[in-house]
Formats: C-alpha cells, sequence, structure tokens
C-alpha cells in the first residue's frame, strides 16, 4: 500500500515538492516537521523505512522535486544524493537546494561551481540533537543569498526556532564546524569529569545539576539526560563517529597558519569514548 501510494503522488502532473534525503534521526523529524507546517514533502531514505512518507526508491522523485533538503551523513553521501546514484541535481523542475549535513567547508564552496546556475544553493547545517528536531527547535546557521534566504525561511521556521545568517553560501558551514568543534571539546571533557567523579563516588546528577548553574556549564552537559548520544561509545555510524566527523571537517577549513594540536587531541579523545552506564 505503501509504494501504490507513493507512485500514485509521483504521477501526479504538476507536482513538484521538498523532498528531505537522509530521514535518519535528524532528517525524519525535520520531515515530520515541515509536513505538520503543510508543506507537500517526501522523504528519501537508502535504508527502507515504515514511515509512511519516506521512500527507498529514488525513481520518479528526482524529477518530482523542486526542493531538495539533503541531511545525510557525509561528502560521500553528499555526493550520491546530488550526482551519482540518486543524482537530484539533474532533476528538471530542481530550483533550490538545501545543505543540512555538516560538512567541510571547502567542498560545500565548491558546489557552487558543480551546480546548473538556476539552482539557488543555501548551507543550513543545524544544531540541537534528536530532541530539538523532534520538537522543530533546531538551531539553524545559514549561509547563502540574502533573497534565497528569504525566500526559504518559511521551512526553516517549520523545523526550528533560532536562526543565524552568516553570510554567503559556505559562511553557514564555517560557522557550524566552529560550533561543532566546540561541542566536540565540551563532550569530550563532559565525559572525562563524569568518569573521574565515578571513580570519586559523586552522584552523576547532582554533579550535572552543579554544572549547570556553575562555570563549567556546557550545552552537552545540561542536556545530558536528553541528548540520545550522551552515554554512548564511538562507532563509526552513531553521533559520536559523526563528532569524529565534523572535527575533521573543522580539521579541513582551518587557517593555514593554525594550531592544530588540540582540535587533534580532541578527536582522539572522541574516537576512545567508551559506552557510558546508564
Amino acid at each position: 500500500m505503501r509504494l501504490l501510494a507513493w507512485k500514485d503522488a509521483l504521477t501526479n502532473e504538476g507536482v513538484f515538492m521538498i523532498t528531505v534525503a537522509g530521514c535518519g534521526r535528524m532528517g525524519e523529524p525535520m520531515l515530520d516537521a515541515l509536513r505538520a507546517a503543510g508543506f507537500d514533502t517526501r522523504g528519501f531514505d537508502v535504508r527502507p523505512k515504515s514511515h509512511d512518507s519516506i521512500t527507498d526508491e529514488v525513481e520518479g522523485l528526482v524529477d518530482k522535486t523542486e526542493t531538495l533538503i539533503s541531511v545525510v551523513r557525509d561528502i560521500a553521501q553528499t555526493e550520491e544524493v546530488l550526482f551519482d546514484v540518486q543524482a537530484f541535481a539533474h532533476g528538471q523542475h530542481l530550483s533550490r537546494v538545501i545543505i543540512c549535513s555538516t560538512l567541510s567547508p571547502r567542498y560545500v564552496k565548491k558546489l557552487r561551481d558543480r551546480m546548473p546556475a538556476h539552482i539557488a544553493l543555501i548551507d543550513a547545517p543545524m544544531s540541537g540533537a534528536q530532541i530539538a528536531a523532534e520538537e522543530a527547535r533546531l538551531s539553524f546557521m545559514l549561509g547563502g543569498s540574502p533573497a534565497d534566504l528569504d525566500a526559504a525561511q518559511p521551512l526553516f521556521d517549520a523545523m526550528g526556532a533560532h536562526f543565524h545568517r552568516m553570510g554567503d553560501f559556505g559562511a553557514g558551514m564555517q560557522a557550524k564546524v566552529l560550533n561543532n568543534l566546540l561541542a566536540a571539546s565540551n563532550t569530550a571533557m563532559t565525559r572525562l569529569v563524569l568518569d573521574w567523579a565515578d571513580e570519586a563516588g559523586l552522584d552523576e546528577n547532582k554533579l550535572l545539576a552543579l554544572i549547570h548553574t556553575s562555570s563549567g556549564q556546557n550545552w552537552f552537559a545540561s542536556g545530558f539526560n536528553d541528548i540520545e548520544f550522551a552515554r554512548d561509545g564511538m562507532a563509526e555510524d552513531n553521533s559520536i563517529g559523526i563528532l569524529v566527523k565534523d572535527v575533521a571537517s573543522a580539521l579541513d577549513a582551518a587557517p593555514q597558519t593554525a594550531d592544530v594540536g588540540l582540535p587533534q587531541q580532541v578527536q582522539t579523545a572522541i574516537r576512545a569514548l567508551k559506552p557510558r552506564p546508564v
């Protein structure tokens, strides 16, 4: 039934819609938020999903997509979505691409020369973890022309609560990797502090409450009991692995004269994280 409904929707003449590519822990609630706001939105993911509005079949979807929101994991998957396996960049009605994945700013800026000139490009990486996506209160770091950002703002309003226009296309991604470098640092140090607190016999919740109102306050510690990956160990396919990738994206865009020793140490510490017991 779900596949038939999809094919019926895609064969309707004149139906041009929004497609969210990459419907994982962030993309799926973003899709739901757009649909709840009344936008004609479908989801695409290579992994089969039970969601009625998500398909793993790209046939027919590409040429019905007017706005593509890409929330895939990394550069390799972005290449597949835009140019290779799925090739949304070649859709005949595509007029806007919004990159929400966290990628190297150098890679993102080069996309402008690879995409048809008539397609508006916006980089809109977001912050807030899954809980913020589910509650439609993400923070978006935006890069693009003012006109393009104005036109897309209703979409961001449906998914988020905080919007930071950082400059031209690519500026949002540059801001995001710097933000995530801090997030990775806070994650690594907070987890180390909690491990040391265990050894000292301190109660985890009491310590987290103290940190929240004291000089050690940070997003990861304050949201520890709501952030879905707070207790995870390192795995290539989870959010801790994504943090490792995000630090690599920041390093790729580091100034030539930068001292990258501390970011590399943070990346090593994140990579070494073990699961934390409940």
